[in-house]
């Protein structure tokens, strides 16, 4: 951080409208929407990482043997190829999931890139839009 110099501090004077407020609050929100979709993404990645590692775990274990498989809160054990059954649509719905997510943050990213213009053009450094 530095110091704004006198000139510098005087220099933009650019009026804030009601307008530009609205654009201003308009990013606010989808920064912190994308921030919080962002943490669910890293969160379903872990998920799936463990349901990666778990598939790998399957592959190695007797067919014959009952697994324990969790449902909600729940372990409960079911036979080994319904545990694979299952885990193939958890891990699609999973990706589902994130990539739905993934769009999301692509589409408030887009709209917050199409304020920081508008916003910029007008204040110049007289506003921070950076995290």
């Amino acid at each position: 951080m530095r110091m704004l110099s006198q000139e510098d501090e005087h220099e933009d004077n650019a009026e804030v409208t009601w307008e530009d407020q609205q654009r201003i609050n308009s990013f606010s929100k989808l920064n912190t929407r994308a921030r919080g979709i962002e943490e669910k993404i890293e969160a379903l990645k872990q998920e799936k990482e463990a349901l990666d590692d778990l598939s790998m775990e399957l592959e190695l274990a007797d067919e014959d043997e009952l697994v324990m498989y969790r449902v909600g809160e729940a372990f409960v054990h079911i036979p080994h190829n319904r545990a694979l059954k299952r885990l193939a649509r958890d891990q699609a719905t999973l990706d589902k999931e994130l990539s739905k997510l993934s769009s999301s943050v692509e589409n408030c990213e887009k709209e917050m890139k199409e304020l920081k213009v508008v916003l910029y053009a007008k204040f110049g450094r007289a506003i921070n839009l950076d995290e």
